[in-house]
C-alpha cells in the first residue's frame, strides 16, 4: 500500500493508473510536488506489499500547465501522455508528454 500526503509526493491521486511491462504503475496526481501543482509519478514493487515512488514530473503551474486529473496512457515507444485541468498558454489545460 502506499499513501499519499500534501507534500513533495504529491496529493489527490484521482485518476487511473496504468502498468508498464515490468510491473510498474504510473499515475498523476492533482495537487502536491514541490509547486504543489501536481505530479506525474511512478511505483516499483519492491516486495512485501510496499513500493518505492519516484517522481517524473512535478508541475510548475507554466507552461506545462497544473492539476493533472487525468489517467496516462503509453505510446510504442515508451512516453507518457496525459491532461492537466489548468495551465498552459489560455489557463485552460494542456496536454503533456513524458519521455523515459
Amino acid at each position: 500500500m502506499r499513501h499519499f500526503g500534501h507534500d513533495l509526493d504529491g496529493s489527490m491521486p484521482n485518476a487511473n493508473l496504468i502498468f508498464d511491462a515490468a510491473g510498474n504503475l504510473y499515475g498523476t496526481t492533482a495537487t502536491g510536488g514541490g509547486h504543489d501543482n501536481g505530479t506525474v509519478f511512478e511505483l516499483t514493487p519492491v516486495g512485501d506489499g510496499r513500493w518505492s515512488e519516484k517522481q517524473l514530473h512535478d508541475f510548475t503551474r507554466g507552461g506545462d500547465g497544473f492539476a493533472a486529473n487525468s489517467g496516462l496512457i503509453w505510446d510504442a515507444a515508451g512516453h507518457l501522455y496525459g491532461t492537466t485541468w489548468a495551465g498552459g498558454t489560455h489557463n485552460l489545460g494542456t496536454v503533456f508528454e513524458i519521455t523515459p
